[in-house]
Formats: C-alpha cells, structure tokens, sequence
C-alpha cells in the first residue's frame, strides 16, 4: 500500500523521467510492469511511452519499450546525466566537500561521481592537492580542464554506453592502488541485494575499487533506493556512507542506517 501511494504521487514528468531510466539500464521495459508499479492506468502509460518515443528517449514495441538502437547508444550517458540532475547536484556538492588535501580518490563511472569533480573547490585542484583515479572519460575530460591535475586514467574496454573502461587491465592497474576515498555509483540499492549495476564488467570494476579503499562512499539518487539491478557489486554492510537526496524512502533509509552504514541526506 505504502509503494501504491508513492507512485499515486509522483507527478507525469517524474514518472515519464523513472521510465527512461528503467529502459536506459534495463534495455526495455514492459506494459503490465509498469502498470503494475506506477499504479495507474495502461492508457496513461502508454501515452507516457509516446511522449518519451517523440523526445527520443527510447522505441515503442509490442507489450512495451525497448531503449534507442544505433548510434543513440553513444548517448545514453549523456541521457543518464539528465535524469534527477538536480538531486545529483546536490550530492556531488555534498561528497566534494568529503574531499582533504593529499587524499587519493578513486571515481567510478557513474553520472552522479561526475557531479562530484564538477564541484571539487579550487583549492583543491592544484596538482600537489589531491591524487585522482577513474576508468570515466567524462571525468578524465572534465579534470583534464583543470591547470595541472594530478589523474591516473585507466586503460582497459571502452564500454560507450557507460563512457568508461572496464576489463582484465583495467582491475589489473587497480589492483596495484591503494586510495583514501571511492565514490561509487549504483543502478539500484535494496536491503536484500546491496548495491547493483546493470553490467558485469562495470560491477567488478566497481567491486575493486571499494576493496581497494579505505572509505567507500555510496552517491545514489532516492530513485534507485529500492531497485535492484541486474549485477551486484557489494552489499550495504560494505559501504561506510551513502549519500543520498531528502526524497529517499524512509523505510529504505532507516534499515540501510541499521546495517551500520552512515546515510547522509541533502
């Protein structure tokens, strides 16, 4: 009943935003689900599924969605970037501020990391500050803005729907590191699954770079608090902080809380 009137109040554009996250990371969504979790009407879905099929977000299919094929691929992080950006914001502001002088920081690939080293203060930005580790092309480029960064990019498959590296050589160069901080990312956080991803090799990049950290900090949007992706990277109790936006459930946030793990709300 509790997730029935959560989904009564959302909004049209909130839900219309939910639904091109689900097919951006699942690949495709199906009607009856997501009459099913939204609560209201096929009618109203699939006018939801018309509306993001004419902005290009995604292709309607018999039963359902399925995400943009071809070249839009490219641009799936890019989409990913647009969804809940301002809660995004708000954390990244939030995690930057976690960040001392001398600290070796570990970034994975997700979107909201990148709102993490857009906001990292000035001072902090000289290359003797701070030392900065990711598999991220988006966060490679935007560090490589900076007078004289201190990064260590690493190697490995280019992986374009994620705009990252991941492989045998990119856990290969991780393993020989040892950092202060990780930011990770997630596509979903459940009590039950810990923390998950939608792909394998980024869940084992991920997965590395906790193990290889003395503080791993979790940076989720309230919108992947009670979903669970298809990989898992590593359960709650592994994770010492999540920092997440006012919207989380409070259910979800209490019982992460109970496992140990710090939550930080903005």
């Amino acid at each position: 009943m509790a997730d029935a009137q959560k989904a009564n109040d959302l909004s049209a554009t909130e839900r219309r935003n939910l639904i091109a996250q689900m097919v951006l990371e699942r690949g495709k969504v199906y009607l009856t689900d997501l009459v099913e979790q939204f609560q209201i009407t096929e009618t109203s879905i699939r006018r939801d599924l018309i509306i993001l099929e004419t902005n290009g977000q995604l292709k309607r299919v018999y039963g359902g969605a399925v995400s943009v094929s071809g070249s839009s691929r490219s641009h799936s992080f890019t989409e990913k970037m647009r969804l809940n950006n301002n809660a995004k914001q708000r954390i990244g502001k939030a995690a930057a501020e976690m960040i001392k002088p001398h600290d070796v920081v570990l970034f994975d690939s997700g979107t909201t990391t990148l709102q993490i080293v857009k906001q990292i203060p000035a001072d902090l930005r000289l290359s003797t500050s701070i030392t900065m580790v990711t598999n991220s092309v988006p966060v490679s480029q935007e560090v490589l803005a900076w007078p004289s960064p201190n990064l260590i990019v690493l190697g490995g498959i280019y992986l374009p729907d994620y705009q990252a590296t991941a492989g045998p050589q990119t856990l290969d160069q991780l393993q020989g590191l040892a950092a202060d901080l990780a930011f990770l990312g997630a596509d979903g956080l459940t009590i039950e699954g810990g923390a998950t991803t939608a792909d394998i090799l980024m869940a084992e990049v991920d997965r590395l770079m906790a193990e290889r950290s003395r503080k791993t900090v979790l940076v989720a949007d309230s919108s992947k608090l009670g979903r669970i992706g298809f990989v898992p990277i590593k359960p709650i109790s592994a994770f010492q902080m999540l920092l997440t936006d006012t919207d989380a459930p409070a259910d979800i946030v209490e019982a992460i809380r109970s496992q140990g793990v710090e939550v930080i709300l903005v």
